[in-house]
């Protein structure tokens, strides 16, 4: 019998993936074979969703929230999520988000697809953060663009320095991601340097934003969440990219949103009933309960994900050969490893292998996250702890 040999399009060759999936399936592994592996590695809140949320998602499909919906979502969450942001974000009159605006997708990750769609192909450049999450790079260059690294650089608390984006902008640039607070890294960028970014795209007016809020209710040590959607003269080029994953530990419903300028909300519509037809409809009833109900939750959890920072920060900062950054939001630490003597990725597997500890190497997360590993603390307190003294005890096994 002829076998089938598969004539793939070269763009598949081209698309990576997101390494935090491959350590959790090796911590996995171990843990089937009898180790005790704490993860944190992975990116997701270990809290449950709130029962309201669930309760709601039940209801609807006890109601017969069965079929299909409009392919930019039930107008009633499009609506919540427009009030949700002008309450959270100040807005109000010329910066002021409309429901038609809004698009509901299955989780984040579309948003970047088909931003990156729309403007990527060969002989454009997007530019994107290095550290930053690998579905930028990898979807930028599934459409045969350029990806150009904003280099994000630990003095700088891994904010981007806008005179440094700016000055890589070239008459081929068509889309600019930016992510904050930030994964892997914590960052948090200042008002300062958003306000100069801004101002400065005036001078590029073919250059598309795209904004990455996912951690936006995830900050700490005072610090404010500074929306793109603040700012009303890039409302016509800005995609702000948020949802409910973090905010609400709803990982697993898939469930995200975006706000389009108007002249892409026609295109970006019909990308989705291309590509998923619309998001189920039991979690949009779902979503819409997490928006108008209590938020007593996710205050009390990104409480506790306070506490484990300092904690993780002043444990990492006390073991010989690292150093920590102060995270500003999201749930992650990104401390620096270069004085183990050891690059990302064998720091991360001596890490697994030894201390029973699981990690995702820096440059899982682009080429300027040699040097650096990257640590969830969206598990205990208690875990975090025990991780540390495990960490602590390999290193210093293996420096003699």
């Amino acid at each position: 019998m002829t076998r089938f040999t598969p004539d793939f399009a070269p763009s598949l060759s081209r698309l990576g993936t997101e390494s935090a999936f491959e350590v959790l399936a090796r911590a996995a592994a171990m843990q089937a074979q009898g180790h005790d592996v704490i993860n944190l590695g992975i990116g997701q809140p270990d809290f449950r969703t709130p029962e309201h949320i669930v309760e709601a998602g039940r209801k609807a499909l006890a109601d017969g929230a069965h079929g299909y919906t409009p392919a930019n979502g039930l107008p009633a969450l499009r609506e919540g999520v427009a009030d949700d942001l002008a309450a959270r974000h100040g807005l109000s009159g010329d910066t002021a988000v409309h429901p038609d605006r809004v698009v509901i997708v299955p989780g984040g990750k579309p948003t970047m697809f088909f931003a990156c769609l729309m403007f990527g192909r060969p002989g454009v450049e997007i530019l994107y953060p290095n550290p930053g999450f690998p579905i930028y790079e990898s979807v930028i260059n599934y459409t045969g663009a350029t990806p150009v690294p904003i280099a994000l650089r630990e003095e700088n608390g891994f904010a981007f320095d806008a005179d440094t984006v700016l000055g890589q902008i070239t008459d081929a640039t068509r889309l600019i991601i930016i992510n904050s607070p930030a994964n892997p890294t914590g960052g948090v960028t200042p008002k300062a340097e958003i306000d100069k970014l801004v101002a400065g795209l005036a001078d590029w007016p073919h250059v598309a934003l795209l904004s990455d809020e996912i951690y936006s209710q995830m900050l700490y040590g005072g610090r404010d969440h500074v929306s793109l959607l603040s700012y009303p003269e890039i409302r016509d080029r800005l995609i702000v990219l948020d949802g409910w994953s973090k905010t609400y530990a709803m990982t697993g419903w898939r469930l995200g949103f975006a706000v389009w300028p108007d002249s892409m909300v026609e295109h970006v519509t019909r990308l989705c009933i291309n590509d998923h037809s619309c998001v189920n409809a039991a979690t949009q009833h779902a979503g819409l309960a997490a928006l108008t109900g209590p938020q007593d939750a996710v205050r009390d959890m990104v409480a506790q994900f306070d506490r484990r920072r300092v904690a993780i920060v002043a444990a990492l900062n006390d073991i010989p050969g690292l150093r920590c950054a102060d995270p500003g939001g999201a749930f992650y630490v990104f401390p620096n490893i270069e004085g183990t003597g050891l690059g990302a990725r064998a720091a991360q597997d001596l890490l697994l292998s030894d201390a029973h500890v699981a990690s995702v190497a820096g440059t899982s997360f682009g080429a300027h996250g040699e040097g650096y590993l990257r640590f969830s603390y969206a598990n205990s307190l208690e875990n975090i702890e025990t991780a540390m003294e495990r960490i602590r005890t390999t290193l210093e096994r293996r420096a003699g």
